[in-house]
């Protein structure tokens, strides 16, 4: 499928030549040496926006990475003594560094990741906004005070610092989710040992960056912080090292299902947020202007490749037709093209082999009796012909089958019926990832009942919003195969430190719980 007239004009400068500036401008204006390398080798950084190589980078190995964790645990016997509120100043430098360099940044995450300009200022955005929360936290850390059944006692919890914090990101997301972690983990008394994906290196490297000029300024050293640059090797080390207290991994469920039990077998903590297939239920009550709004973003947003992205959509069945002509019309016009052009919405997909998914999940669909009503097909974008551009798709299914029960992470909406609120809940949580979910109605009983304990099942519950577009003051995470994870806000900071529970006797006696008597 080639459109021309809702594809946005490249310039004329051959594209590559034109991304390889654009990325090495970026990056000297962040003030960032990118490591040479070796001739003949190294990782290759491609862009999405062409599908050619814009740098190569040397790659980490399993060497690499031991010399990484062993800095950050030596750092960590600093770190973990320095006052909260000081940790939190670094945090806060680092907050107004991103501020800075807002534009810079969100410019190398549209050159990797494919997103919107819109979208990857928004990913910035987060970063700075988790900074600020990582600095109310460092004044308000604490444990609890308990009553003890023992007279002239004292009973009470301490949180310490856990240890040194291992995250491995996932390229649609290529620095929001590491600044959730660290920035939380830093405040918490951790350090952190970062592998990105090997997609979106540079940004990587621009962000510890930032982060390191903040720790140098404040006297502290620059391993509290560290990002290895490298693929799988690099990242099972970091999983297997017995020296990471906590493994923060996001990605598939595949590769969840691999790191849980590694990092478990060696008695470490891990937290995982892996795939979601999440899904919205309109009613018949809901505002459909607002609905197909919400609908529209959360289904099409960075290309469909969001772990909150919207993949299935259950409506009433006496307003589906209507939900399902709007959407048509919306998709029908949406700009497809070149991210950093004004009033394009669909950048393209990370690579050719997420086309090919896509194409053959569509394939499935229509086996088992779907319907594409609109999009599917690639996508010719002038000067990018190795480039994975597609048109979202809305498809017309007859039942939740296998294809719609598995996550294609791509632009894909599949449209379902339903009759009774109970019968759409069910639908709702038959599949196995729990992540993100939202209802559209303005009956309050509907809306009551979504978000009780026997509705939706995910670790996020929305009414009148879309499934993406989460903020960091609540906790971040689902359930089931998505991993049980929390991220960002809320308590979330639990997870970057241990508990201890003392009792202190200030007394003379020496009384023993619950009555026993000894001697």
């Amino acid at each position: 499928m080639t459109t021309t007239d809702t594809t946005t004009p490249l310039t004329t400068t051959p594209l590559t030549t034109e991304l390889r500036t654009a990325a090495a401008a970026a990056l000297d204006r962040l003030g960032v040496e990118v490591p040479a390398a070796p001739d003949g080798g190294g990782l290759a950084v491609v862009s999405p926006l062409s599908g050619e190589v814009v740098a190569t980078l040397p790659e980490a190995g399993a060497a690499d990475v031991d010399a990484a964790v062993t800095a950050a645990a030596e750092a960590f016997r600093t770190w973990r003594s320095v006052p909260g509120p000081v940790r939190g100043a670094v945090v806060k430098r680092l907050g107004e560094l991103l501020t800075e360099h807002k534009a810079d940044l969100a410019e190398l995450v549209t050159l990797e990741a494919g997103k919107i300009t819109s979208e990857a200022l928004g990913e910035v955005q987060e970063m700075i906004d988790v900074c600020d929360l990582a600095v109310g936290l460092s004044r308000t850390l604490g444990g609890r005070t308990m009553p003890s059944e023992r007279p002239g006692h004292r009973l009470m919890e301490q949180w310490h610092p856990l240890g040194v914090v291992g995250v491995v990101s996932a390229f649609n997301f290529p620095v929001a989710v590491w600044s959730w972690n660290t920035a939380v983990a830093l405040v918490c008394g951790d350090t952190v040992v970062w592998k990105p994906s090997e997609k979106t290196p540079l940004s990587a490297l621009a962000s510890n960056a930032l982060l390191q000029r903040a720790l140098v300024e404040a006297g502290f050293p620059e391993a509290v912080s560290s990002v290895v640059i490298g693929g799988r090797d690099a990242g099972e080390a970091l999983v297997a090292d017995r020296r990471v207290a906590l493994l923060s991994a996001t990605g598939s469920e595949r590769m969840g299902q691999q790191v849980a039990p590694a990092v478990a077998a060696r008695g470490g903590r891990y937290l995982l947020e892996l795939g979601g297939n999440n899904a919205a239920v309109v009613a018949p009550s809901a505002d459909l202007d607002l609905a197909v709004r919400g609908i529209v973003f959360a289904a099409v947003g960075t290309a469909g490749q969001r772990c909150t992205s919207m993949r299935r959509l259950i409506v009433h069945s006496s307003v589906v037709d209507d939900v399902v002509a709007r959407l048509e019309r919306a998709y029908t016009g949406l700009p497809i093209g070149d991210p950093r052009a004004e009033g394009t919405l669909v950048g393209p997909l990370t690579d050719a082999a997420s086309r090919d998914r896509m194409l053959a999940a569509l394939q499935e669909a229509r086996a088992d009796g779907g319907t594409v009503v609109v999009g599917g097909g690639a996508v010719e974008v002038d000067g990018a012909p190795g480039a994975a551009y597609v048109a979202p798709a809305v498809v017309r299914m007859p039942a939740q089958t296998a294809v719609v029960q598995r996550e294609t992470f791509a632009p894909i909406l599949y449209v379902m019926s339903y009759e009774t609120l109970d019968e759409a809940i069910a639908m709702h949580n038959d599949v196995p990832q729990g992540l993100s979910s939202a209802i559209f109605t303005l009956d309050g009983r509907e809306a009551e009942t979504f978000l009780s304990e026997a509705g939706s099942d995910c670790g996020i519950v929305n009414v009148n919003i879309g499934t993406s577009g989460a903020e960091i003051g609540g906790a971040f995470g689902g359930e089931k195969s998505t991993g049980g994870g929390r991220e960002s806000g809320s308590d979330s900071w639990k997870q970057y430190m241990r508990r201890a529970t003392n009792t202190v006797n200030y007394s003379t006696e020496l009384p023993l719980a619950q009555g026993v008597t000894f001697g």
